[in-house]
C-alpha cells in the first residue's frame, strides 16, 4: 500500500522543541508559533496523544515559555540539535514506540532538522507542522521546510492535524476540537514558501 501519511491518534507522539523564553525575541513569528504548537498540546490532550517537550540549554536559554501551556510536562533538558537524547528515547520505547511523530517548535534548520532526520532514519513518519516551526530567519525556515521534505517528512499545518486526527464530525471529541479552530491559525509568513513547492 501507498505511504500516505494518514495520521492516527492511537500511534502518535507530540514532539514540542526547545520553545523557550531567550528565543522569544529573535524567532521569526515566534508568538504565533507558540500559538500554534499551544493548541496542538491542548488537542493531545483532548484525544490522548502523549507529548514529549524539550529545552535547549535551559540554564542559559531559560525556561519554556508560559503560554504553550507545558507547565505539567517534564522538560527534558539537551545540548545536541536533536530530540532524540537517551531520556526522550526511552520515553518514546515506554509509549510502544509510535509509529508517527508530530513535530513543533524550533529552530527549522537546526533543531527540527537533526530531529526529523533521526526520527525518519529510526522508520518513524514525520509530520512537521510548518505554521507551528520557526527560524530565526525566514531563509533558514523555508530551505529548511523544503530540504526536510526532500529527506521524506510530511508538511502540515495546525489546523489539518487536528482534523485529520478526528477524520469525522462524529468523533466523539469533535466539538473539543472544534473549540481549537473557532480562530484561524494566524499567519506566519509561509504563503512565500509556495514558489519553492
Amino acid at each position: 500500500m501507498a505511504r500516505v501519511g494518514r495520521l492516527s491518534t492511537k500511534d502518535s507522539v507530540l514532539l514540542l522543541c526547545d520553545m523557550q523564553e531567550k528565543f522569544r525575541p529573535n524567532i521569526f513569528q515566534f508568538t504565533n508559533i507558540v500559538s500554534n504548537a499551544a493548541r496542538l498540546l491542548q488537542a493531545s490532550r483532548i484525544l490522548g496523544i502523549p507529548p514529549i517537550l524539550t529545552e535547549q540549554y535551559p540554564r542559559g536559554l531559560g525556561p519554556t515559555v508560559s503560554e504553550l501551556g507545558a507547565e505539567d510536562l517534564t522538560a527534558h533538558a539537551k545540548t545536541s540539535f536533536t530530540m532524540m537524547i537517551e531520556e526522550v528515547e526511552k520515553k518514546l520505547q515506554e509509549l510502544g514506540n509510535p509509529k508517527q511523530a508530530i513535530l513543533c517548535g524550533i529552530e527549522a534548520h537546526a533543531c527540527i532538522a537533526c530531529t526529523t532526520y533521526d526520527l525518519l532514519e529510526r522508520g518513524i513518519e514525520v509530520h512537521i507542522v510548518a505554521d507551528a516551526v520557526s527560524s530565526r530567519s525566514q531563509t533558514d525556515r523555508l530551505f529548511a521546510l523544503s530540504r526536510l521534505k526532500q529527506s521524506g517528512a510530511y508538511l502540515t499545518t495546525t489546523e489539518a492535524v487536528l482534523l485529520q486526527l478526528v477524520q469525522d464530525a462524529k468523533h466523539p471529541n469533535f466539538k473539543q476540537i472544534q473549540k481549537l479552530m473557532a480562530h484561524p491559525s494566524p499567519d506566519t509568513g509561509l504563503l512565500s514558501f509556495f514558489s519553492a513547492l
